[in-house]
Formats: C-alpha cells, structure tokens, sequence
C-alpha cells in the first residue's frame, strides 16, 4: 500500500493510494501524477518555449545574430502580404501541401487495395513501395535532381532518344512545382499505403460475405463498406500528410533551391532565405509564426471534420 499527498484547505495530507509507486500530489480536488513531469519539461524546453521566443522575434527588427533588437510590434506581419514573394511561396505551400496529400491519398489507397489481396511478392512489393520513407529527402531531392537535369539528366536522355530536344524542367517555375508535388508524393506515399492496409486488415470479412450474400457488386461493397470502415484511416493519413506537405523544405532545396527567383519556395525555404541571406530574422520569425497558424488551424479543422463525419456514420 502506498501513500498520496492530499492538499485540503490549503494544507498537505496523505492518503493511501494504490498502483501509483509514489506520492501523488493533488490540488483543488484533482491528481497531479509526476510521471508525467519529464515529458512536460521536455514539451516546454523544446516546444513551447522556441515558440515563444519565435513569436517575441517576430515582434522586433533583429538581424539574427546581433544583440540588439528593435521592437516594431505588428510591422513584421503588416509587411508579409504587401511582399510578392511570401504570397508567392504562401500559395505554392498550399500547392505543396493539399497537392502532395491528394496524390499520396488516391496512389496509396489503390497500391492498399491491390497489396491487401493474397497475391504472389505482395510482402516484397510493400517493402518496396515504403523503402523511400526511410530515404532521407536530401538523397531524395539529390536522385531526383540528377534525373530531371538539363544537361546530363536521364530524363532528358530518353527524350533525345526518342527524338525530341533537351527540355529545362526545373528552370521552368510551372513545371518545378508540379515536380516537386510528384517527388514528394511518391517518395512518402508508403506511408498512406500502410495506414490504409491497417485499416483494410481491421475490416472483419463477415461485413463482405454478408453483403455479397445480399446481392452487393464490388463497387458497392467498396463504397457502403470499405469507405466507411477506413474513416479512421482517411483522418490520420491525410493530417499527416498534409502537414508534412505544408511544411515542405528538403526537396525543394534540393531541386530548385526556390527558383528561378523566387517562384518555387515554399513558406519554410523562403524563411531559410530571410533568415540566413538577408539577415531578417525578425521577418523570417513572423513567416513561421504565420506557417505554424496555418498548420494549426488546417490539423483541428480537418481533424474535426473528419471525425465528425465519422460519428455520423458510425
């Protein structure tokens, strides 16, 4: 039998409490349990704490590496929607964001659909379609890079061969993002196709024998049974992934470096650039505080979204 510490009119006292191992602090009627204290010293250290001084920087006029800071207040976040290239890099993050999660959306659930089936490699063809999940997005946007080349790119090779002439694909700003939306969706689209599969497996087989029994084609069973089943699947894969698109940096570093000009940054490289070329890091500080908003409100809107709906059908 262990104890707990009680606090009862402003004074400490101790209680048995089982299956604790401890003391276990209560204030104004409710438990405080201290395992929980390391991972809220670690959620304000490396959380809570950076935000907050990002936001405090995004208050001032500051260089980045002097110590002295001007205030300016909301000058920054004034600013940021007259400059062309954060509305810019604004609209090619959500091109990033909701474009990468849609492709990754249709493409993993159709490769979930396929593997799901007792099919001869299937293991194999899954270890194959995740391999570039554990590939880190430098050496991703390094292969891609050299393949998409104007000069000596394999791409541009076949289309030689084929008769055709040497086409810039990443000089053209067009082109750039739609291939950085394409390399981003196939390099982390395992990661959908996994949820997806976990979601498949968790579906009980009685649900299909019963509607084929009541007359249901594929396409129906598909739509009345699977859909519905995979809204906890749909709902993480797709907050994941939209995250991860919203705050695209490493492959577009890498392939493009934002250009030609500014045309192909993202909100997160183009802070990179403030921050280490042009020495605002007052500037650069409001830009993340705007992405870290966006990202915020896009995660609780969908995340209720999704999960109403999954009420509603349940």
């Amino acid at each position: 039998m262990t104890t707990a510490t009680v606090v009862e009119n402003d004074t400490a006292v101790t209680e048995p409490k089982r299956g604790t191992g401890g003391l276990v602090p209560r204030f104004a009627g409710r438990r405080l349990d201290l395992l929980y204290v390391p991972a809220l010293i670690v959620l304000g250290v490396f959380t809570l704490w950076p935000l907050a001084n990002g936001i405090l920087f995004s208050l001032t006029d500051w260089n980045g590496y002097s110590a002295e800071r001007a205030f300016v207040g909301a000058e920054n976040y004034l600013r940021l929607f007259e400059d062309p290239n954060f509305r810019t890099a604004l609209g090619n993050t959500f091109v990033y964001g909701f474009g990468s999660t849609l492709v990754q959306q249709v493409i993993g659930l159709a490769l979930a659909l396929a593997l799901d089936r007792a099919v001869r490699g299937r293991g194999i063809a899954r270890a194959i379609i995740y391999l570039p999940v554990l590939v880190s997005p430098i050496v991703m946007g390094t292969m891609y890079y050299l393949f998409f080349s104007y000069n000596s790119g394999g791409l541009n090779d076949l289309v030689i061969a084929l008769g055709g002439e040497r086409t810039a694909w990443l000089s053209d700003s067009g082109a750039a993002v739609a291939i950085i939306v394409a390399v981003n969706s196939l390099q982390f689209v395992g990661i959908s196709m996994v949820i997806y599969l976990a979601g498949l497996q968790s579906i009980p087989t009685t649900y299909f024998e019963a509607a084929r029994l009541d007359g249901a084609n594929a396409r129906q069973s598909f739509l009345h049974i699977t859909v519905p089943m995979l809204q906890p699947a749909f709902a993480t894969s797709i907050v994941l992934n939209l995250i991860g698109g919203l705050k695209l940096f490493d492959v577009i570093q890498v392939l493009t470096g934002g250009g030609p000009g500014y045309s192909t940054n993202s909100v997160s490289t183009l802070i990179a650039k403030m921050y280490f070329d042009s020495q605002r890091a007052g500037y650069a500080s409001a830009m993340g505080v705007v992405l870290f908003l966006i990202i915020a409100v896009f995660t609780l809107v969908l995340n209720t979204a999704l999960n109403r709906r999954r009420l509603e059908q349940s």
